[in-house]
């Protein structure tokens, strides 16, 4: 048989390199495309052509601002913790858990201590039920439903100075509250409301919730636009009155915005200070007797004079462990109600 009888049946040429395979990719390229990513399996378009690194680029601002405004100082704040270092600087030793140990035996930190947990254990129970009542009040479409929301929002707009403010003329001994309750004869003397020390307390936490309900209310609202409204007209046709129907269709359709509610109030009431400087003046009440941790740590960590930094930063780092202590606790029990 000669070379001209061998010819391809289909009379079509092959051309010499369609059917040869063509060259292994080499150790190295593999190698570099396995560590360094890249677009991925069927990505077309712009997907193709873009570096690895070009989302890490567009979040360096924020991942730069919280390493700079988060992550350091908070590392800082634990390595101050186990020096004497001042608050205006200087030359500072390291002393291990002398600052922890002086914080244990002292009387001053665990009064401090016991307030802002008192503090929590009255403001967040209230701050999650009394803004979801107030919600349900103005969910309804009613005519000029948009006024009350708006007026029930304004403490929130406001300074907690300016608040603060007009708090203490509001309970000061000569203020509105002792005037009208005096005229109206239903008190004989002035209501020490900023010099006892418990009644400054329970001021500050009414400050508190006073501002807060409008913030929360907005929360509550978001949450029962989801709630079916054939739930609640299935319940009506069945005989369920109002109260029975906000417990057992309301309460559970809004339980994860009332968990995200007590976390944020919890971690608030941990670290309130204005309301307290403010109706308590620059002592934190009668003697000290007032002061929250947040308060505590300025009395002992920034004084100029007698602060002790170290010391300030030891009563910080445990300030941070009870708050994550209660926000830890606030995600088990969300874990727990989900399962």
């Amino acid at each position: 048989m000669t070379a001209q009888t061998m010819k391809p049946v289909s009379g079509v040429a092959e051309s010499p390199t369609s059917s040869a395979p063509g060259p292994a990719p080499s150790r190295l390229r593999r190698l570099a495309r396995a560590a360094l990513p890249g677009p991925a399996p069927g990505a077309n378009g712009a997907a193709m052509y873009r570096r690895w690194w070009l989302p890490w680029l567009w979040t360096a601002p924020a991942i730069a601002c919280a390493v700079v405004f988060g992550v350091f100082p908070f590392l800082n704040t634990v390595l101050l913790s186990f020096t004497d270092a001042k608050p205006l600087g200087g030359a500072s030793s390291f002393v291990g858990l002398d600052n922890y140990t002086r914080m244990l035996d002292d009387s001053d930190f665990w009064l401090a201590t016991r307030n802002s947990i008192l503090y929590a254990l009255i403001v967040v129970p209230l701050m999650v039920l009394l803004p979801l009542l107030l919600a349900v009040l103005v969910e309804k479409n009613l005519p000029g439903i948009g006024f009350f929301r708006s007026a029930f929002y304004t403490p929130v707009l406001a300074s907690s100075v300016v608040v603060g403010l007009s708090w203490q003329w509001l309970l000061a001994d000569d203020g509105l509250v002792n005037t009208w309750l005096q005229k109206a004869h239903l008190i004989r003397s002035a209501i020490p409301f900023l010099s006892d020390s418990w009644l400054i307390l329970l001021s500050a936490m009414g400050l508190t919730l006073w501002k807060g309900l409008g913030w929360y209310m907005v929360f509550y609202l978001a949450a029962l636009g989801n709630v079916p409204k054939e739930l609640h007209e299935a319940a009506a046709m069945d005989g369920a009155g109002a109260a029975r129907r906000f417990w057992h269709i309301t309460v559970p359709g809004v339980r994860q915005a009332m968990m995200l509610v007590g976390t944020l109030t919890g971690i608030g009431s941990l670290r309130v200070f204005t309301e307290i400087y403010m109706l308590g003046s620059s002592t934190g009440g009668p003697g000290g007797a007032d002061r929250t941790l947040p308060f505590y740590i300025r009395d002992v960590g920034l004084d100029p004079i007698t602060g002790n930094a170290g010391y300030g930063s030891a009563v910080s780092v445990a300030l941070f462990a009870l708050t994550l202590g209660l926000t830890l606790l606030a995600q088990r029990l969300t874990k727990e109600d989900e399962a």
